[in-house]
């Protein structure tokens, strides 16, 4: 009942605000259906703690230790989000950037890309993973697009082929695995693509098919991470679609994709008995986050900025996931929930100083504690959260992934504390010229709420100080669960 309730309260909420996005109680009904979300994804959590691993509609989805702290990850951020887009949108057709009918156009979107992402963590078929993944990009496309300037349709257009492009390569990589199942499973038809019958008869598949489909996989939905080569439509969607699309985008999406791969290099790890996949994940996070961290100096919209500096924590996590092993695991595992946290709070806080400056560059940014002491303090202790400063969560997590690294992999070492000394400084440099510089800005006075942004910050401070014991137990089954 609460995976049903989970899957469907998103997506009609998603028809309903398609139709009635326009009316002025819009926004607030998007929150509370969000906030329904988030009560359903409780009660399905609760069940997993319980139970164990919850089935429904006969195995064709299931929820277990790992993807249980997603779902209610996703629900938490979905939520603050449609109480952060309020205030935020509002603004946004008070300046007339924005009309009814393309709130209208935001407000359904925005549901049915919670129900996709919601699908994807909850789908026990690695087809269906696939087409909630597919779905996740054309909605977020046209809300990437929702000013209809030259700029957003640009980067919803490269957004979209790069995404597609990848798509693809994960869909070859899926019949792929498929092809290597239906040997073993071919009877059960499409059985042979649910996660729990892989994982049963993992160590019986041909590993030279899987390793070949992982490969596929992982340029495939590392494209929606951020992974190097194929970043490129991440800075650019960031920039040009609304601060909150930036916010699920950043703390939703690319978890989602990253669950994917982990959840393909399970598979083959068994199969092939080797440490191909963990390597290529390895290479591909190091170079991701190497790249990110000096692309980060080049960097003039604050938008983009912070866009940047999620391609380089995903490239961290998936270094850690690469990694393996408990400890590798469980920090990537924590990394993932405080990036999320933090990153979505720093969209926010970027959109709020863009709205009361007029302006997305930095240059022109000045003086926020003066403008509004809210916003400065926010994107200061938010800036100094997603840097790793100690007591929050992102060093904990930053912490383990380097001692692993130094225990297990000491050639990494280098590259891991070059790129976070170079990603350091840029957003440091930039973001207290932001805050503290003293050239007086012009001011809009818009009307918005970051208590949103307190409440994520709080949270990675209270996970960087002590991790409550239900979650610390939800990480490690999950870090097991992953070998």
């Amino acid at each position: 009942m609460a995976m049903l309730l989970l899957l469907a309260i998103p997506l009609a909420g998603a028809l309903f605000l398609g139709l009635t996005g326009n009316r002025r109680w819009a926004p607030e009904g998007n929150a509370l259906i969000s906030a329904a979300t988030l009560v359903a994804a409780i009660w399905l959590t609760g069940s997993v703690d319980a139970k164990g691993t919850v089935f429904f509609l006969g195995g064709q989805f299931f929820v277990d230790s790992f993807s249980v702290f997603l779902v209610a990850l996703t629900a938490l951020i979905g939520f603050t989000t449609a109480l952060f887009s309020r205030s935020y949108m509002r603004v946004e057709v008070q300046h007339a950037r924005i009309g009814g009918g393309r709130m209208r156009l935001y407000l359904g979107l925005y549901q049915l890309f919670i129900f996709t992402m919601l699908l994807a963590l909850t789908s026990n078929n690695l087809g269906i993973l696939w087409v909630a993944m597919e779905g996740a990009t054309l909605a977020t496309v046209l809300l990437v697009s929702l000013y209809h300037t030259a700029a957003g349709i640009e980067a919803a257009w490269k957004y979209f082929i790069l995404c597609g492009v990848g798509i693809a390569l994960a869909l070859f990589g899926t019949v792929l695995m498929y092809f290597a199942a239906s040997k073993l499973l071919g009877s059960q038809g499409t059985n042979a693509l649910l996660w729990t019958q892989l994982e049963q008869v993992r160590g019986q598949l041909d590993a030279r098919v899987l390793s070949l489909a992982f490969v596929f996989l992982l340029v495939g939905y590392g494209t929606k991470v951020g992974l190097a080569p194929l970043h490129n439509w991440l800075p650019d969607a960031h920039a040009e679609g609304p601060a909150p699309v930036s916010a699920v985008l950043s703390g939703l999406l690319l978890n989602v994709a990253l669950y994917a791969v982990v959840r393909c290099k399970v598979l083959v790890a068994g199969a092939a008995h080797s440490a191909l996949a963990g390597n290529l994940m390895m290479g591909f996070g190091l170079l991701t986050m190497t790249l990110a961290a000096f692309l980060l100096w080049r960097q003039k919209d604050i938008k983009r900025l912070f866009a940047y500096s999620s391609v380089e924590h995903m490239g961290i996590a998936t270094f850690a996931f690469g990694m393996g092993g408990p400890v590798a695991n469980f920090a990537a595992l924590l990394h993932m929930t405080v990036h999320s946290l933090t990153k979505s709070s720093l969209f926010f806080t970027a959109g709020e100083a863009a709205q009361k400056t007029g302006t997305q560059l930095m240059e022109k940014i000045r003086s926020l504690l003066t403008l509004s002491p809210s916003t400065g303090w926010a994107l200061m202790l938010g800036t100094l959260a997603i840097l790793g400063m100690p007591p929050f969560g992102v060093f904990t997590s930053e912490f383990l992934i380097l001692i692993t690294a130094v225990r297990d992999h000491p050639w990494s070492t280098p590259f891991l504390l070059l790129a976070l000394a170079v990603a350091f400084s840029a957003i440091f440099f930039r973001v207290q010229a932001m805050v503290f510089g003293e050239s007086p800005p012009s001011q809009l006075s818009p009307r918005s709420s970051l208590v949103p942004t307190f409440v994520h910050l709080g949270l990675v401070l209270m996970l960087g100080v002590y991790i409550p014991l239900h979650l610390a137990q939800w990480y490690n089954a999950a870090a097991q669960l992953l070998g």
